[in-house]
């Protein structure tokens, strides 16, 4: 009987290694998806200001000076912002929810 109990004690432990490897796997999941959707804004945000008024600064140095620290600056914060994200990710216990499909099945007893 011991050994049944040793083998049922490391089942047991393996399911809970399994899980604490999903729960860290999923929240580093969604820290990377998180990541990935800030940048996104900022290069987004940058890229509509070259494109609609990225002309005004082609010729003006002063312009162009100005909008490479305006640039920066929005890069900075929006990185500031991700790693304050992932330090509240820290905080809280994740586990992604995968998707699933239930499927009815008919019985043999019915007509089609």
């Amino acid at each position: 009987m011991d050994e049944f109990n040793y083998m049922k004690k490391q089942v047991s432990d393996n399911r809970a290694r399994r899980k604490a490897k999903y729960k860290s796997e999923s929240k580093d999941r969604l820290k990377k998806i998180a990541d990935k959707k800030i940048q996104t804004t900022m290069i987004g945000a940058l890229d509509s200001i070259e494109k609609h008024i990225g002309f005004l600064f082609e010729d003006d140095e002063l312009l162009k000076e100005k909008y490479e620290i305006v640039r920066q600056e929005i890069l900075d914060r929006g990185n500031d912002q991700i790693r304050k994200l992932n330090n509240e990710f820290d905080q809280y216990d994740i586990e992604w929810l995968r998707y699933s499909l239930k499927l009815k099945v008919k019985g043999a007893d019915r007509d089609e």
